[in-house]
């Protein structure tokens, strides 16, 4: 008998942690279904939707590079927060046929700041890319006294923070700005400091030291879990939220959409350990 399943499509794939994520979930829920990986080449991206639609066991995907943009054009009914952001990255068949598309990015950003109030005080964003516009769309429903950017591509931060409905100070990518004066919170939403990409510069690092007290920095990056920013962070006393809280959080979204059951989140230390073992 064939099974539900769910899965995550991308080129590459192999290194996604979505299938030990929602495969630990589903075993947790005793739920009969399973969580792939898909490699899917751009080029053939049409054709796995059009299979994908025909196949009544299929629940869904969670989409990854290089697919977030292209995907949304390809389907049916792109949400609100997926079209503020441009980018999909969970696909679901829609009750009435067709296929629906949101991006849960952004709740995944909203899990690792947690409880942190933004109301009145002042947030900084590193970068410009489609990982900010997640970060944006969030900090659009908080009320921030300013958001503030460091981006190397000024006009494209300001384009990306309209779009999701808010309004940024852009300042240079450069030491001696100022961005970070008593802010309380910092988001890294580039590749900077990841492994195998260019290392977050110590300008950055030293500017931690103008945070607000109780600050929180939120590094979006998960391989390493724990980078120069967060460490730095740390040595200021700053709070700090790693990227596999984001991870975690965007795919407990996902998961609710795809099997109609809640993530079991009172297991997150456990999946925790998996993941870094």
């Amino acid at each position: 008998m064939t099974r539900a399943y769910a899965e995550v499509i991308g080129d590459p794939i192999s290194h996604s942690k979505s299938p030990l994520i929602h495969g630990f979930w589903l075993e947790k829920l005793g739920i009969a279904a399973d969580y792939r990986a898909c490699h899917v080449p751009s080029q053939d991206l049409p054709a796995y939707l059009a299979s994908r639609r025909a196949d009544p066991h299929w629940r869904g995907c969670n989409v990854t590079i290089p697919h977030k943009e292209a995907i949304g054009v390809l389907i049916d009914a792109p949400d609100a927060k997926a079209l503020a952001i441009g980018a999909v990255n969970t696909v679901v068949p829609l009750p009435g046929g067709g296929l629906g598309g949101t991006n849960t990015d952004v709740d995944g950003v909203a899990d690792a700041v947690g409880d942190l109030r933004l109301d009145g005080r002042h947030a900084v964003v590193i970068g410009a890319g489609g990982a900010a516009r997640a970060a944006f769309a969030f900090l659009a429903t908080r009320g921030c006294a300013s958001v503030r950017v460091l981006a190397r591509t000024p006009d494209k931060a300001r384009r990306a923070a309209a779009d999701c409905g808010l309004a940024v100070d852009v300042f240079p990518f450069a030491a001696g700005t100022g961005a970070f004066a008593a802010a309380t919170l910092v988001i890294n939403a580039t590749q900077l400091g990841m492994t195998g990409q260019d290392a977050m510069p110590g300008f950055v690092l030293d500017e931690l030291a103008l945070l607000a007290p109780g600050a929180l920095v939120f590094d979006m990056v998960y391989a390493p879990l724990e980078t120069a920013l967060l460490a730095a962070a740390r040595a200021q006393g700053a709070r700090t939220a790693d990227g596999l809280l984001m991870l975690v959080g965007q795919a407990a979204v996902a998961f609710g959409r795809f099997f109609g059951q809640a993530a079991p989140r009172a297991f997150d230390a456990e999946l925790r350990e998996r993941l870094t073992a």
